[in-house]
């Protein structure tokens, strides 16, 4: 792709972010989705190989109809209420509808069958600005209606989500898939604190960013698109598989690494708000995932390729690691700490 195009689609997917986080009127958070969604296209359909084409598709259709559904929500409760400003959504139907449709952007359960082929059809850059950058906004739009959202229906979603995410990322040969479905396991527990402590929501999806981003780079720095190339990559580049092992143990939320602290925070209010039964739940929904982000540490660092292969031994590569990976993986793995501070803060 031309630089100067890539420059163009990446400020308007910036542009685009600000608008939505930023804006108080439904139709300007609306032209920044829209403005989002324009940018994202050419840079998921840039291989132009079918797939790629297929997921800019499937990803156009499904965030029109979002985005519709977004429009439809904020024009049903200004009609109601004569009220465009985003934090007076006070409608329910308008409520049910935004829920819907924000679900829909984010990938959460039922709303979620696009995600996966949209990621797979992916380059792994593209994949990391649709499961980080392109969340964001639909997450702050709940985040400022989250006093209006149904609790029933977030928490049912989000159970729903991290049991789905879970469950369908067991098989999966292809990392990238199995990334999106940890991606979607990942939202359902920011949406079930989302009701009760939207800070919080937002502090899980903060700390979600650079543990997902340090898998992301790391993995297109050693060029593993599934399971069985990734079992080569100990004999290529030893350091930055054992710390690739490290970030996926953070994802899985093991302490002591970062990723234990928002689901030990979420739990610990759960409790609080007297929802003990779906704190053990959606606990118990999540070692589903730790099952294969095991899986993918042990085909990463333990697992030695077979001497039987027909495929050439790779040796160690020239090429340097970034700067970024390190600071992403530091920060996924070493933040737990901190964790009074956060305490007091939400």
């Amino acid at each position: 792709m031309n630089p100067q195009a890539k420059l163009v689609f990446t400020t308007s997917l910036l542009l685009g972010t600000t608008i939505t986080i930023s804006s108080h009127h439904w139709i300007t958070a609306w032209a920044g989705l829209e403005i989002n969604t324009l940018a994202i296209l050419p840079l998921i359909s840039k291989s132009h190989h079918p797939r790629a084409v297929e997921a800019a598709t499937k990803y156009f259709l499904t965030q029109a109809t979002a985005s519709a559904l977004v429009l439809f929500a904020s024009m049903t409760n200004a009609w109601h209420t004569g009220q465009w400003d985003i934090t007076q959504l006070s409608h329910p139907m308008s409520c049910l509808i935004l829920t819907s449709a924000l679900a829909m952007k984010l990938g959460l359960v039922p709303f979620h069958f696009w995600f996966p082929e949209v990621l797979q059809g992916s380059s792994l850059t593209t994949g990391l600005l649709l499961s980080t950058m392109m969340k964001l906004p639909p997450i702050v739009l709940l985040f400022m209606t989250s006093h209006s959202l149904n609790p029933t229906l977030l928490t049912c979603m989000a159970i729903l989500s991290t049991a789905l995410g879970g469950w369908m990322g067991l098989n999966q040969t292809q990392i990238r898939k199995t990334l999106a479905f940890s991606s979607i396991s990942h939202l359902g527990w920011v949406a079930i604190i989302l009701p009760y402590s939207p800070k919080l929501a937002l502090l899980s999806f903060y700390i979600y960013i650079p543990m997902t981003a340090a898998v992301f780079l790391t993995l297109n720095t050693i060029e593993a698109p599934k399971l069985s190339t990734l079992m080569t990559t100990w004999t290529k580049t030893p350091a930055l598989s054992a710390m690739l092992l490290l970030t996926l143990l953070s994802l899985a939320g093991l302490p002591p690494l970062t990723g234990f602290l928002p689901k030990w925070l979420i739990i610990q209010e759960l409790t609080k708000q007297s929802m003990a039964p779906a704190a053990i739940m959606i606990s118990l929904l999540s070692l589903l995932g730790l099952f294969f982000y095991l899986r993918l540490a042990y085909c990463a660092t333990i697992t030695l390729p077979p001497h039987t292969t027909n495929h050439m031994k790779q040796w160690h590569t020239s090429k340097p690691t970034s700067t970024l990976i390190a600071v992403l993986t530091i920060t996924s793995t070493t933040l737990l700490p901190i964790s009074p501070m956060i305490s007091a803060i939400v």
